[in-house]
């Protein structure tokens, strides 16, 4: 037995039918420009001339005032002894705690985190410790020092793989070394 009309399940019609009056809107609306985009025609465009170049000149200050006014820029930190010292033992205490690939991801990223900087601190937490490849510190720091630069000191580390480059910065006199960057020996990765 057949099922009356009323009661026939309804058929979907394909949406080709939708797909293809859409596709007509786009097409019709794109045919209404040109390509020039203001709207102008090429005989208006020609009848306005060349376009006026602006007469402003940009400054960078406001008025007659400094550019950072009331900031406080800290003094070239000086070169002393304990400066030294304190560099060197934090490029080799940050690549120990670097060094360790075997260690648990959360703690190896905790360790290392202490002794890097807070652009530093992004680069490095995407870090697998199980791609580190290097595994111990060989021996103390070398600085690569310059006389006229107290924030910043590159050192030389050596590991079991080659010698690390560790970019060390500090924000003045009284404050604290951290590690910017690693640098892994040519050829390491």
């Amino acid at each position: 037995m057949q099922a009356p009309a009323a009661m026939k399940p309804r058929q979907r019609r394909p949406r080709v039918t939708q797909l293809a009056a859409t596709a007509a809107a786009v097409l019709l609306c794109s045919a209404c420009f040109s390509g020039d985009s203001s709207g102008a025609n090429a005989d208006e465009t020609a009848s306005l001339g060349p376009i006026p170049s602006s007469t402003y000149t940009p400054t960078l200050s406001a008025g007659d005032g400094p550019q950072a006014p009331d900031s406080d820029v800290p003094d070239n930190p000086e070169w002393l002894p304990q400066d030294e010292e304190a560099a060197k033992e934090v490029a080799v205490n940050a690549l120990n705690d670097f060094a360790r690939p075997g260690m648990e991801e959360t703690q190896w990223a905790n360790d290392f985190a202490r002794w890097l900087t807070p652009k530093a601190t992004t680069a490095y937490s995407a870090v697998d410790p199980a791609n580190v490849p290097v595994t111990k510190v060989t021996g103390p720091a070398v600085l690569d020092i310059d006389e006229t630069n107290g924030f910043g000191v590159l050192a030389t580390v050596p590991t079991d793989v080659g010698d690390y480059r560790v970019q060390l910065l500090r924000q003045g006199q009284e404050e604290p070394w951290k590690v910017n960057r690693l640098y892994p020996p040519e050829g390491v990765n």
